[in-house]
């Protein structure tokens, strides 16, 4: 194996899979800040426990490395992926995404989120015509 491929499987592995969980959930990380910050001690005991209660509480987190952190972000996201249940949702520069899912009322899973999904049809937004249709509804 050449030495590129080698270098991006820590990456790949620790991300969880492709897919619409994936995409809403980068989608709502967008907007928030970040809840808990690596520090030079690295990932300790102290920053695991903090990063379980936020979880917990909120199922969707974002973390922050400091740049004086000793570890990588590779190294620091495949450890906290090893925890129970928490999967890397995205990492981004020196911002991790993480997500696991609450065990009595998921936000971002489960039927709650099914029903506030629209069903059929295009949503164009504030009760527009989409383009399409106002060009085909012009006269020739």
């Amino acid at each position: 194996m050449s030495a590129g491929i080698e270098a991006m499987s820590p990456r790949k592995r620790a991300l969880m899979a492709s897919g619409a969980l994936r995409r809403k959930l980068r989608a709502h990380g967008h907007r928030l800040d970040p809840l808990v910050q690596v520090g030079k001690g690295g990932v300790t005991k102290g920053v695991l426990a903090q990063v379980a209660q936020a979880l917990f509480d909120h199922e969707l987190v974002k973390l922050r490395i400091g740049t004086e952190a000793p570890v990588d972000r590779f190294a620091v996201a495949d450890e906290l992926a090893e925890q129970p249940g928490t999967q890397v949702v995205q990492i981004l520069g020196r911002t991790i995404l993480l997500y696991k899912r609450h065990p009595q009322k998921p936000r971002f899973e489960g039927k709650k989120d099914e029903a506030a999904r629209p069903r059929g049809g295009r949503i164009t937004g504030r009760g527009r015509r989409s383009r399409t249709a106002s060009r085909s509804s012009r006269p020739s």
